[in-house]
């Protein structure tokens, strides 16, 4: 699969939105372990060992692929006005 469907489809799974800016391209073979912890159950689709590393560590040593907290585009509600309703 591509970088893009991998975070998409597995990475899916943390507690905040993956995107991909590696822009590599083409389809690999991913084969990831890790222990499940709070951010990623046990019933994830990786391969899991409770003794090893945690998702990000494993990314890192294991894919060379590094997650890093930023901004980015998102879905919001905004209200900007309320009033009671009127009385029937």
């Amino acid at each position: 699969m591509s970088i893009d469907d991998f975070s998409k489809q597995f990475l899916d799974r943390l507690d905040r939105p993956v995107i991909n800016k590696t822009a590599v391209v083409g389809l690999f073979d991913f084969y990831v372990e890790f222990a499940p912890d709070e951010v990623t159950p046990a019933n994830s689709a990786a391969t899991s060992n409770p003794a090893g590393p945690s998702i990000f560590t494993a990314l890192r040593e294991q894919l060379g692929l590094k997650l890093e907290r930023a901004k980015g585009p998102g879905d919001f509600l905004v209200i900007d006005h309320v009033e009671k309703p009127a009385e029937n």
